[in-house]
């Protein structure tokens, strides 16, 4: 199996998502899937622009050494398990948890990889539905 290319995080600060008003909105109409280290939100935009990628850990995770840690983790979790032009039109919200930073990388990755899977066959099937009740 080849591996996706990866997300050029560095240097794309245009692609991440920084605003409160779009974190909520991702969280308001996207999709979200949990998992044991993380909690992935999808949100299609309808556009073809790239992928914008938002990254959040609450307080409750711990102080602020162990939260930057765990949103390092999670931005390199995305930006080896992700391929990019499958994420066109998409914005992405990764939520941190407890676990995360303590989580072995390769089980972080596949959580990952399962999230987002979850969220955008959630979105797709939300989608659908629309398209169905407006016929």
């Amino acid at each position: 199996m080849s591996q996706p290319p990866p997300f050029e995080t560095r240097g794309l600060k245009q692609w991440r998502l920084k605003k409160r008003a779009e974190f909520l909105a991702v969280a308001s109409k996207g999709a979200k899937a949990p998992m044991p280290g993380l909690v992935m939100q999808l949100m299609l935009r309808g556009d073809d622009a790239p992928c914008r990628v938002g990254f959040t850990v609450t307080k409750k995770v711990g102080n602020a050494v162990v939260r930057n840690r765990t949103k390092r983790r999670l931005r390199e979790a995305v930006r080896l398990a992700l391929d990019p032009a499958a994420y066109r039109g998409i914005d992405i919200v990764v939520i941190g948890r407890d676990r995360t930073a303590d989580r072995p990388f390769s089980d972080l990755m596949s959580d990952v990889r399962r999230a987002a899977a979850r969220a955008r066959q959630a979105v797709a099937s939300a989608d659908a539905g629309k398209v169905r009740s407006a016929s």
